[in-house]
């Protein structure tokens, strides 16, 4: 009997067991329909909440797209910083070499123009002595030809005069030897005509009239010889006029062509006299030029100093600004990059979470504030309303952990009274035997 009672004793407890199980899953089966209800009644919440947490989300994607943005933007500036860097550096040196070009040039013309004045104050020396050994020559051949045509005019004048002079003698000797002639011939006839009067009365008519005739051939002969003399002489005179008249002209021209080369010495001088007055402004002019020349090339030269410690200056600060964004930039990226460690590695934590999570957390991950009303709207708490649904997520993991580890022990104990009853189950069934 006591064997039948132990073997009735041990399946009312398994009985008594089984009606537990029974009851708590009706108890969750419950528990679960509450949980349903809560689902259906917290449904708008957790359409509000996810409404939110996708603002959450949208908010986050906008920041990392605002980084993004913010990251280009920056190697951006950074490309446009250093373009913008190599092109004032490009413009300054061609600046530099323009000035330099331009100072080159501006000294070669200096040096060209002094050489153009040295070489016509040359050539203008050497035009001025030209014209003066010119002159002189022109002077001296004229003075010469002078000479010599007053010598040759002298001399044919000498030769005419003692030819005239030696002709009129002689013609004055031929009429007194004519006349003395004639004169004795007549006193020879008249004495013959006296003397032989009677004894050639007869004959002296015809010796008379053969005298006159041979007198007056003879007259007629030498009458002709002393026209024939006159009009030598007349033409050799009329020949040498000419030739003193055309002597007188070219004299008369020869000293127009002085008066002329007098008046055109006098207006070369004075045009010399002008040029040089010219040469002289001008060569004030040029100094003055020059002057002021130098004057802007210095004030070009302390400008070009002054951009180019300009230059110097906008070099030095724009590199100190190159390397504070530098500085600047690399901490940036460093803290960025730390940022978006940090992210992925709790995105990583999130996904691993959210293979972990369960259906109902799925549905509903976040549980109401377990706050009183007084204690909400209380000032002096602190607000952790950014880190929220952080702490209730992360709460509600601890108590989950917590409720697990109780869940564990309770199953632990259950699990050590269910070997006991299995071990007194099968010592009974093994004595029953």
């Amino acid at each position: 009997s006591a064997m039948a009672g132990s073997r009735f004793t041990a399946p009312t407890a398994a009985e008594a067991e089984l009606l537990l199980l029974q009851k708590q899953a009706l108890a969750e089966e419950e528990a679960a329909k509450a949980k349903r209800e809560l689902l259906t009644h917290f449904l708008q919440e957790k359409l509000s909440r996810e409404e939110q947490s996708s603002k959450w989300g949208l908010h986050k994607v906008r920041t990392a797209w605002r980084s993004a943005q913010r990251k280009a933007k920056d190697q951006e500036l950074r490309q446009d910083i250093e373009i913008l860097s190599q092109t004032f550096t490009r413009v300054i040196d061609c600046k530099d070499g323009v000035i330099e070009a331009l100072v080159r040039e501006l000294e070669e013309a200096e040096e060209q123009q002094n050489r153009a004045l040295r070489s016509h104050l040359h050539l203008t020396d050497q035009l001025l002595h030209l014209q003066h050994c010119c002159l002189g020559y022109l002077e001296e051949g004229f003075n010469a030809q002078v000479d010599a045509l007053k010598a040759e005019f002298e001399a044919e004048r000498k030769t005419i005069l003692e030819q005239q002079e030696w002709e009129s003698c002689c013609l004055q000797d031929m009429a007194l030897a004519m006349e003395q002639d004639h004169a004795r011939n007549d006193h020879e006839a008249t004495l013959n005509f006296q003397s032989a009067r009677d004894d050639i009365k007869n004959k002296c008519w015809q010796e008379q009239q053969y005298s006159r005739l041979q007198l007056v051939a003879r007259l007629e002969k030498l009458w002709d010889q002393i026209q024939k003399a006159r009009q030598s002489y007349a033409q050799d005179t009329e020949k040498k006029k000419v030739e003193f008249e055309a002597l007188k002209k070219k004299c008369e021209k020869s000293s127009w062509d002085i008066d002329a080369q007098a008046k055109k010495l006098q207006k070369l001088q004075e045009m010399v006299t002008t040029t040089r007055g010219q040469i002289a402004a001008h060569l004030q002019e040029s100094e003055k030029q020059n002057q002021r020349l130098r004057e802007d090339k210095e004030h070009a030269l302390q400008k070009l100093q002054k951009l180019r410690a300009q230059s110097s200056q906008a070099r030095a600060t724009a590199h100190a600004h190159l390397v504070t964004l530098t500085c600047q930039c690399s901490a940036t990226l460093k803290a960025l990059r730390q940022l978006v460690e940090k992210a992925q590695r709790i995105l990583r934590l999130a996904e691993m979470c959210r293979r972990l999570e369960t259906e109902e957390e799925k549905v509903l991950p976040f549980y109401p504030s377990s706050l009183a009303e007084c204690e909400e709207q209380n000032g002096t708490r602190v607000d952790y309303v950014g880190l929220e649904w952080f702490w209730k997520r992360f709460n509600k993991a601890k108590l989950e952990e917590k409720a697990l580890e109780q869940a564990r022990a309770a199953l632990a104990d259950r699990n050590q009274n269910l070997r006991g009853l299995l071990q007194q189950y099968l010592a009974g069934v093994a004595i029953n035997l």
